[in-house]
């Protein structure tokens, strides 16, 4: 072992312990990790190692010592929790020598025979369910440990997660701990659609399903197709006397557990299972990261116990990210329907995680100079989360002294215009929109897209129809006629009559989807919803100002900066004249905005917590009288109606701001019409 100083120990220590707090940070609260688990587990190896040679220099408060935090700065929407019982982390191995010591460690105070249980590692957010007269009463995140955020009503949205058991000897009141995930296919879903609205994509499943659980809306989380797996019961005087019992009873009583878990007799089982598990996983339709051993029996779980950080019963073994090292033949600047440039290496072929990969997104400007890439480089591959292909660096070893540094485009690769860098997403972008022939298609393709107008034209119609001179501005589809079509390449008749069959049904697409599919920037799916349903229709939309739109849930700063942007583009405005004047839907339908009265009117209200009725049906009713419903309290809130477990930063606020605050009774009786 490598003689080190005092001094540079203490420096080094400190050093370890920043870097590992940022890596907590942007990996539980923002989910974007931005170094990969195995570097950061060889970090806190590093650490471990130097506070266990200097213990002089050891503190509570390292994290070694303490679980990583998904508790967010302000907690905004969220109730924090106390555990019961702590929720901790596990201790993790890359090696199997290291595994052999875990079971010496455990048969030392054993005296006896015992076995193991095996299961596959989700890689997920924990969660914890506590279920009370065979009810679920409450859902809480893993948090740092002790305390976590009250998650129970974006929790009841996942299909897999049971709110009322059936079956026998269910304990009067437990907690299930678990797993929540993002299937590829939805993760692949939610993707796609992020790219199209011009938002980030997320990095991997994981960062996905932790982003989502938190979402202050529980009807986007709905649509976000999340699922879980549990594999922990805890209790008092549950009736087992193994792990496996409990999870076979949890599993009788309706709980998805896991159906490739088994119990192993020895350490030699365990590594076989390690070793089957590392290549089959692959074949999942989620991800895993490792596999979980935990001492199969109570008894000897509760004879270990644990350390301050994790159960001394339990042990994760990690798998290895599968890399591949190839060379980068060229690198495309391809423009997106938004303008946003993105600049893809293209791979010599190589195989990966069962796929071949030919091309790699680098992002922007700012990932290849951090990776300082070359043409003709060796460059690191792996799949982040097994799906999305990743280069990690470059082989710098390897590099010919020949080799030229990229030049990323000062002008658009379509149209020529100079591009522009957005301070924001740290994305170069063509600002040429009306003209940008890409950009033109990309917004065509969009706008036909199946939850947005659901027009029968694909990518290479809508080219075919560009470059005929047949459309150039989103009306155009409207103008289409069959004499237009027919002759050209590919179309008959019956083909060319399913077209303006759909165009013509697409004048009912309601007002939501019709917001969704103009295509502005930074607003998706579920974001055009929400301002369609905040604003009932186009025009109060286009007047809002920047401080109201900010005010609906789920706004920010850029969502709302280029809501405006796009309605002070007189362009813009002209467009929507044109479909409306073909019977394009731009408001609420009567069903979804019948006003019951006007009670509520000019009243701009906040809702906080827990109601006898859902969120959504609280929301629906505020609006059916008129009034207004804002996500944050400000000097034009009119009251904030605050149910069970109302969020104390927004009481505080009011209390500060003198709004009035009003339970749920009282709200009812100002809309049955009488005054407060």
């Amino acid at each position: 072992m490598a003689k080190i100083s005092k001094s540079f120990a203490k420096e080094r220590i400190k050093q370890l312990r920043h870097e590992l707090e940022e890596h907590n940070r942007n990996y539980y609260v923002l989910a974007t990790p931005i170094i990969s688990d195995f570097e950061y587990d060889m970090l806190m190896l590093e650490l471990q190692g130097l506070e266990a040679r200097f213990p002089e220099f050891a503190s509570e408060d390292s994290p070694s010592r303490r679980v990583g935090s998904d508790l967010t700065d302000t907690n905004e929407g969220f109730v924090q929790v106390e555990h019961r019982y702590p929720m901790l982390s596990l201790s993790n191995t890359y090696n199997e020598e290291e595994l052999y010591e875990f079971h010496q460690r455990v048969a030392n105070v054993a005296q006896g025979p015992f076995s193991y249980s095996c299961e596959l590692k989700i890689d997920g957010t924990a969660i914890c369910l506590i279920y009370r007269e065979g009810r679920l009463a409450q859902a809480i995140t893993r948090g740092d440990g002790l305390k976590g955020d009250d998650v129970s009503r974006n929790i009841v949205s996942i299909e897999s997660i049971p709110h009322i058991l059936n079956g026998d000897n269910i304990p009067t009141e437990f907690e299930i701990r678990g797993e929540i995930f993002m299937p590829y296919e939805a993760f692949d879903r939610l993707n796609s659609e992020r790219t199209e609205s011009g938002e980030t994509p997320f990095a991997n499943p994981r960062n996905a399903a932790s982003g989502s659980l938190k979402l202050l809306d529980p009807a986007q989380v709905n649509e976000r197709g999340l699922d879980c797996i549990l594999y922990h019961l805890l209790g008092d005087d549950l009736p087992f006397s193994t792990h496996s019992e409990a999870i076979e009873a949890a599993g009788s009583w309706g709980f998805n557990v896991s159906d490739k878990s088994i119990v192993a007799k020895n350490i030699e089982e365990v590594i076989n299972y390690v070793e089957e598990w590392d290549e089959v996983r692959k074949r999942l339709p989620y991800a895993t990261d490792g596999i979980v051993i935990k001492v199969n029996q109570l008894d000897l779980q509760r004879q270990l116990g644990y350390t301050a950080k994790s159960p001394r019963w339990a042990t994760a073994f990690k798998f290895k990210p599968e890399e591949a090292l190839t060379t980068v033949l060229s690198i495309d600047y391809q423009v997106g329907r938004t303008g946003a440039i993105t600049p893809v290496a293209n791979l010599e072929p190589v195989p990966l995680s069962g796929t071949t990969v030919r091309r790699a997104s680098l992002h922007n400007l700012d990932q290849m100079e951090l990776l300082d890439i070359r043409v003709g480089d060796l460059v690191f591959v792996e799949k982040g989360g097994e799906i999305i292909p990743k280069i990690t660096g470059v082989e710098f070893s390897k590099r010919h002294a020949d080799v030229q540094k990229p030049v990323f485009p000062s002008a658009c690769p379509d149209c020529g215009t100079p591009l522009e860098r957005d301070p924001e997403q740290a994305r170069h972008y063509c600002p040429n929109s009306e003209g940008c022939p890409t950009q033109i298609k990309g917004r065509f393709i969009h706008f036909v897209s199946r939850k947005a107008m659901d027009i029968l034209a694909g990518e290479a119609t809508i080219s075919l129809f560009y470059d005929k001179g047949l459309i150039r501005t989103l009306p155009d589809l409207y103008r289409l006629k069959a004499e237009d079509i027919l002759g050209l390449e590919g179309w008959q008749q019956k083909s060319v009559d399913n077209l303006l069959s759909s165009i013509e049904q697409s004048k009912q697409v309601p007002f939501e989807r019709v917001l969704y599919a103009l295509g502005i920037r930074h607003i998706g799916e579920a974001t055009a919803r929400v301002a369609a349903n905040a604003f009932g229709n186009i025009d109060a939309l286009a007047s809002a100002s920047r401080e109201e739109l900010m005010q609906i849930d789920d706004f920010g700063e850029i969502m709302a900066d280029s809501v405006v942007a796009y309605f002070a583009n007189q362009t813009n405005r002209r467009m929507i004249e044109e479909l409306r004047g073909f019977g394009i839907q731009f408001a609420l339908s009567g069903e979804k905005i019948t006003r019951l009265s006007d009670r509520l009117a000019g009243m701009t209200i906040v809702i906080s917590g827990n109601f006898s009725i859902s969120r959504e049906e609280m929301k629906a009713l505020i609006a059916a009288h008129g009034g207004k419903i804002v996500s944050s309290v400000s000097g034009k809130t009119t009251y904030l109606l605050a149910g069970e477990k109302s969020g104390p930063e927004k009481l505080k606020r009011a209390e500060k701001l003198g709004i009035k605050v009003i339970t749920e009774e009282k709200f009812l009786k100002i809309i049955e019409g009488e005054s407060l």
